[in-house]
């Protein structure tokens, strides 16, 4: 949608231009019409709806000024149009109901356009995956003779109930966690700047791996590293943030479930021998979340010490270490560790059990960060 203010102040309709493609913007996908008529097919399938109005005329439908129905727009991912009639009643409800969240005071105007932004972006990038690496293999022409285009239509209309339905059920369940979360924070600024340990697991060479292997082998490696990354920080109790294709950033409540994750990583990674070596590394303190990503020094620091970790190792730093003491998950001291065993062990008694062991390392400077001196991180034995 193009921001059109005399036509926003005023009370008559401009002239329907002709459907031409405008240029690009800095989106990650067009909202631009296409004449294509399968595309067209697919596009009524499945947004359910003809093509009926043009920015303007869904922007007055709504009742939404244009200048914020295209704030709107482009926050949700769409390149402007100009006044192609592309837009349908699913457009001018969207339109509508964000509007009515900010009229009914339930939202900022600054916060609607978030929510459409955020939302945008997720689901932007899980249809793309969902094209690139779903629907490309299943529209494979089952017999020969037959084009990409008899196939398509028929299956996506099979499965675009199931998956909407899907989506749906996955976004409430990770709603009703997220909601959880906040409401056990202690106070209204813990909801926003909390404290939590963040984690940076990162492969090995990769950079120089990428100019031995086929790009099908790259992306084969890329997807198996996400995969197994995704499954053991949710299996334990973390939450994947995002991933870097040759790096994962994880964040969890407390030390001793990202040390566990950290460790996992290792240990699994590590069986694999198509799998490059991988270092992690752990920081403990605030940190700002902003729509579902994490900033601040402690997401900063944890990536420093990724940087000079060893292969295969975790390194941690000292707030995260002393939080693992402090909660009984490593011993202060290895040599104190070791003659208390000995005396339990001595008068027939049963020692302190410890999940972790931490070791410290020299000094270094850190760039960005300063002087620190980590802690590796290691698991102790049963």
């Amino acid at each position: 949608m193009t921001v059109d203010d005399a036509n926003a102040g005023g009370g008559t309709e401009p002239p329907e231009a002709p459907t031409y493609p405008t240029p690009h913007h800095e989106v990650d996908h067009t909202a631009e019409p296409s004449h294509d008529p399968l595309a067209i097919r697919l596009e009524q399938l499945i947004l359910g709806a003809d093509r009926r109005y043009t920015p303007f005329q869904a922007a007055r439908t709504a009742g939404v000024s244009m200048e914020l129905a295209s704030r709107f727009w482009r926050a949700m991912g769409f390149a402007d149009i100009g006044q192609a009639k592309a837009l349908t009643e699913a457009d001018v409800l969207a339109l509508r109901r964000l509007a009515g969240l900010v009229e009914a005071g339930l939202l900022s105007e600054p916060m609607a356009v978030q929510v459409a932004r955020s939302t945008g972006q997720t689901t932007a990038r899980l249809a793309e995956w969902q094209i690139d690496s779903f629907l490309e293999g299943l529209t494979e022409p089952p017999e020969p003779g037959m084009t990409r285009t008899e196939v398509t239509y028929p299956l996506v209309e099979l499965l675009l109930p199931e998956l909407e339905e899907f989506l749906v059920y996955v976004w409430r369940r990770q709603l009703a966690a997220a909601t959880g979360r906040v409401v056990q924070a202690a106070d209204d600024e813990e909801m926003v700047d909390r404290r939590l340990a963040v984690g940076f697991a990162d492969l090995v060479g990769f950079t120089r791996l990428t100019r031995r292997l086929e790009e099908e082998e790259l992306g084969e490696l890329v997807e198996a590293f996400e995969t197994t990354c995704a499954d053991l920080v949710a299996a334990h109790g973390g939450r994947l943030i995002k991933t870097l294709g040759d790096e994962v950033l994880y964040c969890a409540d407390d030390p001793g479930t990202a040390a566990e994750i950290a460790l996992r990583l290792i240990e699994t990674l590590g069986h694999d021998e198509t799998m490059p070596a991988l270092r992690v590394g752990i920081a403990f303190g605030t940190v700002t979340t902003r729509m579902g990503d994490v900033f601040g020094t402690t997401v900063n620091l944890a990536s420093r010490l990724t940087s000079i970790a060893p292969k295969d190792a975790v390194l941690v730093d000292d707030a995260f270490a002393e939080e693992l003491t402090r909660t009984g998950e490593a011993p202060v001291s290895e040599t104190e560790a070791a003659e208390e065993a000995a005396r339990a062990e001595k008068e027939g008694r049963q020692p302190v059990t410890y999940r972790f062991a931490l070791q410290p390392t020299y000094q270094r400077s850190v760039r960005g960060v300063g002087v620190v001196e980590p802690w590796l991180l290691s698991r102790r034995p049963t």
